[in-house]
């Protein structure tokens, strides 16, 4: 249960960090409502969210270069081929729930582990059955405590069709691609936790998009930890290959890096038009600096987004949000008169895609400095809503506005002498002296708008329908002020979420282009060449030079690194083969 304070938040972030599920209990009822039970009525609490490693939103438990995904794996008892070993079919579906991706694919018993790490899941959810099934045990072993078993229910692939076509609001999930009974459960089960999870709320979670099988690098479990890829065999990110080669601005772009990483393309033709992106850029040295500088003030739009749906955001992410739609925009103009290679050019039709008149509204909306919380305040621009701007002016200027009043009615009246006061039994009130009692009710109109109070041995105290009413606003304003605010920011969250799908697109734009200027200021900096890669077998490197190895010995050594030659083509094989990078 969460506790009130910073005592509590550091509670739960530690219990997370060491794999524990925290439930987190809030007040739903008015204390008002309580009231109406009895006095000593205790107001109702509820559990209103199950937070859990792989379900983690909250911005200082999330690392911003790296993804965290929840996964779920789905079997289809004697569904799978050969490949699966057991006749079993197996898919695994990953969420980051952070940033809304949605991704499936098949697997197979075998190669289960492997598949399970590459995308290194902050948290497995598996059915019972199979997490005790026997001949999987191995495999749960290895994951510890980040397999989750759950009721198989949530896994049933006979009702995954319905549960999906719900979450998402449409007739069918074939609209989404053809998936197997397998995929369906994964699936499923990842959108029946996430209901679990998060009970009320509905995260804007992308549709689910499925991995073709060898589209990527098979890399099995003990290779893929050898390699260290994106940690040591000792897990720490220094000295592993994606710290050595990331030179990323923005969070997206080092998520975007480690997936890319961690799943080698198989297909030429796509790394060919990731290379050429690579190239341009490493050719275009002023235009790469002018991207980089934008996208260092880029901020991290899908985990905004993620937040501000969850009703778990602030004012700040909606700022984000701003920022983020200022440099798409920047962006744009910064290539506008370039010729971009199709990977470039794709991402940045993805920019100009992004509504142009949400980037307009919240920069008409918001202040240029944005509090924490809402119910803080005061993050709505002056100039946006005419009733806050009075409430505001009521709240912090009243007496500016009283003495408005009163020299109009000074003026009005001719009475130079009148005063407005205020007292705690009259409230506030126009004074005049006893002699001017004559302009204040001597004819019908000036009695119906000027209303006695009390009378004085050398004055009079009136009041108007307007000071009445001026009183209860001045009395009232704060609270007001308040309640309007809170309704801009539904209304303009509401309208950010309407645009949910744009803006990741953008935002996964933006991570595209990152990815290409930082392996562009890579292969400068370390004087990197670009490779060949065709769909033949040769595969021959000259002079080649390990990234990690080369960077520690630089830091460690005044000589330099030694490059080595390597052929592993078919006809230098194995008497000519030559190993050594």
């Amino acid at each position: 249960m969460r506790r009130a304070g910073a005592r509590g938040g550091r509670l739960s972030a530690k219990l997370i960090a060491q794999g524990h599920r925290v439930a987190v209990c809030e007040q739903v009822e008015d204390p008002a409502e309580a009231k109406k039970r009895g006095s000593k009525s205790v107001v109702r609490r509820d559990v209103v969210r199950l937070v859990t490693p792989g379900t983690i939103t909250e911005e200082k438990l999330l690392a911003p270069s790296e993804a965290n995904y929840m996964m779920t794996l789905g079997r289809v008892k004697g569904q799978g081929g050969s490949a699966s070993g057991n006749g079993d079919s197996y898919a695994l579906a990953w969420i980051d729930i952070s940033t809304g991706s949605f991704r499936v694919a098949e697997s197979a018993a075998d190669r289960l582990l492997a598949d399970i790490l590459r995308v290194d899941p902050r948290e497995l959810i598996v059915a019972d059955p199979i997490y005790h099934d026997p001949e999987l045990r191995a495999v749960f072993d290895v994951l510890g405590r980040v397999a989750n078993p759950q009721p198989a229910a949530l896994f049933d692939s006979a009702a995954a069709s319905g549960r999906i076509a719900r979450f998402y609001g449409v007739a069918t999930p074939e609209s989404f691609g053809q998936f197997s009974r397998a995929e369906l459960a994964a699936i499923s089960g990842a959108i029946a936790y996430v209901e679990k999870t998060q009970i009320s709320e509905r995260p804007p979670l992308a549709r689910p998009e499925r991995e073709e099988s060898g589209s990527s690098l098979f890399i099995d479990a003990a290779t893929r930890a050898n390699l260290e890829l994106t940690r040591t065999l000792s897990g720490n990110r220094d000295g592993s290959l994606l710290k050595a080669i990331d030179r990323t601005v923005t969070g997206g772009g080092a998520r975007l890096l480690a997936e890319r990483l961690t799943s080698p393309l198989t297909d030429p033709a796509e790394i060919n038009r990731r290379l050429d992106c690579v190239s341009f850029l490493s050719a275009e040295t002023r235009l790469c600096e002018a991207l980089r500088a934008v996208l260092k003030g880029a901020p991290d739009m899908p985990r905004a987004l993620s937040r501000l749906a969850l009703r778990r955001g602030g004012p700040r992410d909606l700022g984000a949000l701003r920022a983020g739609l200022e440099a798409a925009r920047q962006v744009l103009e910064a290539v506008s008169a370039a010729m971009l290679p199709d990977g470039l050019k794709n991402a940045c039709d993805a920019l100009s895609s992004l509504p142009a008149d949400l980037s307009s509204h919240l920069d008409r909306a918001l202040a240029e400095e944005l509090p924490l919380l809402r119910r803080d305040g005061g993050f709505v621009r002056t100039g946006y809503n005419a009733e806050l701007d009075e409430m505001r002016a009521l709240r912090d200027q009243s007496r500016r506005v009283i003495a408005g009043m009163e020299r109009d009615l000074a003026e009005e009246t001719g009475i130079r002498s009148l005063k407005i006061r205020h007292n705690n039994v009259l409230g506030y009130y126009i004074e005049v002296t006893a002699n001017h009692a004559e302009v204040m009710n001597g004819t019908d109109a000036a009695k119906a708008r000027f209303i006695h109070r009390q009378t004085m041995a050398n004055a009079m105290r009136f009041t108007t329908t307007e000071l009445a009413g001026l009183e209860t606003k001045i009395a009232n304003a704060a609270d007001r002020a308040l309640q309007i605010e809170l309704a801009v920011f539904d209304a303009l969250l509401e309208k950010v979420v309407s645009h949910a799908e744009a803006i990741r697109a953008g935002a996964a734009a933006l991570s595209e282009i990152d990815v290409a200027a930082a392996a562009a200021v890579l292969a400068a900096s370390e004087n990197y060449c670009r490779p060949v890669v065709d769909d033949g077998l040769s595969f021959h490197i000259d002079g080649g030079r390990h990234p990690v190895v080369e960077q520690a010995l630089h830091r460690q050594l005044a000589d330099p690194f030694v490059a080595n030659d390597c052929d592993l083509s078919p006809r230098a094989m194995p008497s000519t083969a030559r190993y050594g990078c």
